[in-house]
């Protein structure tokens, strides 16, 4: 494997930043040191003078879509899209077709990763009301899978978990973390009704009022209930309203948590104001609210009730999403363009570099107890992003890697971009010169899948 010499980058790692030489060596981080000397190596050199370097973000939420639903993504497509935006490690959801609802279906999709994905991978595991003896068989492999999935609303069929015996043994017996998503689907089909009766043709500006902050508040309240009924590690996904905020603390810190919680980028993003411009582009489920939501997760995030950023990333068709608004799918393609989404508010002075990497890093490996990654320490696997500041990015369709083909970013000039991805220290993707989008890819080498310490 090659070795890689990054020499006088600003590194940000654990709440600093300071000028060092980094050493990558047979997949690892070899040495940090102010000044490294190639000690008769061969060795490939990279300039990090006014760049940044950062541990490669981990994204414990995406929708890569495969098996099953190819013609929206697939595991390949969206892996290389988050390597070219800086996200090194992902943990993809069960709703594929069929469900990943046991071992054997999991694997499969494990299988998949390990041929095509160029990040490292990490698959959950779904529940429904009839499979949760089944699911909890994770329970013997507890270092092997990123966790359990609960759909406790915003899903249909089997996928839909709302039998309380279900949730009960779920919550009882699971070693794991468990990963929610909390809608209440009483309050949605009654708020729906209510919208309907109206006899007005719905449009998407209607979709925060029908997925509304008390069917998410309801939900999460629920869910934590019972985690705290039964000791169980919980996670709840996608936070998107200031209600559910006065029920996640900061008085502990994150390793101590039993209970955490996520935010995504477009919940940082957008408001319901843009519902006129964007319509069905940026309905997804929980909905994007009102700005007040806006400003409250803000808040939240910067004073650690929110543990983690990730995304979401649901693709679909342009076709699909230009349906009507009842049958227009939810969703948003987002995993590309988070980091830089974030490098934006940075630029903007909301959020420094450091609370960036810890929270789209260094607390998704402790909240998910990933083994040596999300840090750039000595020994660590050299999953690293190098980020250019002064290098601006314009989100265009030649430069979506989607599968899908588009983004609701689209036409945005965000100051910063991402110059280098490495995975395992292979360096994936480098940024081409210039403006112009032409990278070099090195795809030789697929990711790994990420492993954990539980005890």
């Amino acid at each position: 494997m090659q070795i890689y010499l990054i020499k006088n980058i600003r590194v940000v790692n654990e709440g600093v930043i300071k000028t060092a030489d980094v050493l990558l060596k047979n997949g690892r981080i070899e040495k940090i040191a102010s000044t490294i000397s190639p000690e008769g190596l061969s060795v490939t050199e990279i300039n990090g003078e006014g760049k940044f370097l950062l541990p490669g973000a981990i994204d414990d939420q995406v929708h890569f879509r495969e098996p099953g639903l190819t013609h929206k993504a697939n595991i390949y497509t969206e892996a290389k899209a988050a390597v070219a935006g800086g996200v090194t490690s992902f943990m993809e959801m069960p709703n594929t077709v069929p469900p990943a609802f046991t071992e054997e279906l999991l694997e499969q999709k494990y299988t998949i990763a390990s041929q095509t994905a160029l990040a490292n991978y990490s698959f959950y595991i779904g529940t429904s009301n009839e499979n949760a003896a089944e699911a909890l068989k994770i329970n013997s492999r507890k270092n092997d899978i990123c966790g359990i999935k609960i759909f406790m609303g915003s899903s249909t069929g089997n996928l839909l978990v709302d039998n309380p015996l279900t949730l009960e043994k779920v919550f009882a017996d699971s070693e794991l973390l468990i990963a929610t998503h909390c809608e209440d689907e009483k309050i949605i089909k009654a708020n729906l009704a209510a919208a309907k009766a109206s006899g007005r043709e719905l449009t998407a500006a209607d979709h925060p009022i029908i997925r509304s902050e008390e069917a998410c508040f309801e939900s999460s309240f629920y869910a934590i209930q019972l985690a705290k009924k039964y000791g169980t590690r919980l996670h709840i996904l996608h936070i998107s309203t200031e209600k559910e905020l006065q029920l996640f603390g900061n008085m502990l810190p994150l390793k101590d948590k039993r209970i955490t919680a996520e935010v995504c980028v477009h919940h940082l993003h957008f408001t319901s104001d843009d519902y006129p411009r964007l319509g069905n582009n940026i309905k997804c489920n929980p909905a994007i609210k009102a700005p007040s939501n806006k400003a409250a997760l803000w808040e939240a995030l910067l004073d650690d009730r929110l543990d983690v950023i990730a995304t979401d990333h649901a693709p679909h068709t342009m076709e699909e999403k230009n349906e009507p608004y009842e049958k227009a799918h939810a969703g948003l393609p987002l995993v590309q363009h988070s980091l830089l989404m974030m490098l934006n508010y940075y630029q903007q002075g909301k959020i420094s570099l450091e609370k960036i990497v810890q929270k789209m890093s260094h607390a998704v490996a402790d909240c998910f107890q990933i083994k040596e990654r999300g840090y750039i320490r000595e020994g660590y696997h050299a999953d690293l992003v190098i980020v250019d500041l002064d290098k601006p990015f314009t989100v265009a369709k030649e430069n979506i890697l989607y599968k899908c083909g588009w983004s609701p970013l689209e036409g945005t000039t965000f100051p910063a971009s991402v110059t280098h991805t490495f995975v395992n220290g292979h360096l994936v993707f480098k940024a081409g010169e210039g403006n112009l989008w032409n990278p070099v890819w090195d795809e030789s080498k697929q990711g790994e899948r990420l492993k954990f310490e539980r005890s």
